[in-house]
């Protein structure tokens, strides 16, 4: 029997739980939807993440206004994808803050996204009526920006740490707090997605390069909050993991010069039994597994993502 494509039978409600992880720090995490978080300066907000609708936002904002009623100035999106920006109007944020390329992959590919992402995640789309339109930065930069929170709460410091999960991720780390917010770089329990990734860079320097910065709370894309230490690096370990094992499993199909949907199998063969359980595996897989193929054979720049794209993927590997 064909499995229901991507989440689109995914239509339970997860509990969102908002965590406060310093004073004036906060996460809201979903049981596996996409994970957001805001951060108080001395008489403004810098929120990251925006959710899939202004709607969905709401909700998330409802809860914050329960510890703070400060202002959102910054509104940090970490990438380009549509159930992590098209929600930003609800902010009414000053100044909304992405990496240059994110701005480009928007101008790029930013309304096939949209409409690829509505089909494949419904649910998340909450209201998707009221989405006005792409999200568009006011701000970007390309290595490192950093915003001075006030008084003595320190600095954030958004940073492009390399390429991975896209060409433009960004994380937002509280160096004085050691608290991470690393966008869809590292996931704690959940599936990765990396169809539009760059999985050789992202397993071995990009994940070097968060690793280097020792945090001790680490705020993945999706799962549960890294409290402490050894949950941070073992967050960092399961993402790598995930990724060389795709790599290792693709690569040896394509150089016994077998096909895509071989290398399908033998990823969810190698990948199911330890990360099967987690949230989104199975919908992520065939569009990982087609990217990694095609970055091993050479095409650097992700193919753009459309609704028949994805099917068509869909069709051919999920079944």
């Amino acid at each position: 029997m064909a499995k229901p494509f991507a989440s689109s039978a995914d239509l339970a409600a997860k509990e969102q739980t908002l965590e406060v992880l310093a004073p004036g720090v906060y996460a809201l995490t979903a049981e596996g939807d996409p994970n957001l978080g805001a951060i108080e300066g001395g008489d403004f907000l810098v929120c990251f993440e925006a959710l899939a609708t202004p709607t969905a936002a709401k909700k998330w904002l409802t809860k914050l206004r329960q510890h703070t009623d400060k202002p959102v100035r910054y509104l940090v999106l970490s990438h380009y994808h549509a159930v992590r920006v098209l929600g930003a109007s609800a902010f009414d944020a000053e100044i909304i803050v992405a990496h240059e390329k994110t701005k480009f992959l928007i101008e790029e590919r930013g309304q096939q996204d949209w409409e690829s992402e509505l089909g494949r995640m419904p649910r998340l789309f909450d209201d998707p009526d009221s989405i006005p339109g792409l999200t568009w930065p006011t701000v970007t930069f390309n290595d490192t920006l950093a915003i001075d929170l006030g008084g003595d709460r320190g600095e954030l410091v958004l940073k492009h740490l390399g390429r991975g999960h896209t060409a433009g991720d960004i994380v937002a780390w509280l160096p004085q707090q050691k608290i991470l917010f690393a966008g869809d770089l590292v996931e704690a329990q959940a599936a990765l997605y990396t169809g539009d990734a760059f999985h050789r860079e992202w397993s071995s320097t990009t994940l070097d390069n968060v690793a280097a910065l020792g945090a001790e709370q680490l705020v993945g894309g999706r799962g549960a909050v890294a409290r402490g230490k050894q949950a941070v690096d073992a967050a960092i370990t399961q993402t790598r993991g995930f990724l060389t094992d795709m790599i290792r499993e693709v690569a040896t199909v394509q150089q016994r010069g077998g096909t895509l949907k071989e290398a399908f199998e033998a990823c969810h063969a190698a990948l199911a039994p330890k990360f099967g359980g987690w949230p989104i595996f199975e919908h992520c897989l065939p569009f990982d597994v087609s990217r990694v193929w095609d970055e091993l054979r050479g095409i650097e720049w992700p193919v753009i993502w459309t609704g028949e794209r994805d099917r068509e993927v869909w069709n051919q590997l999920q079944d």
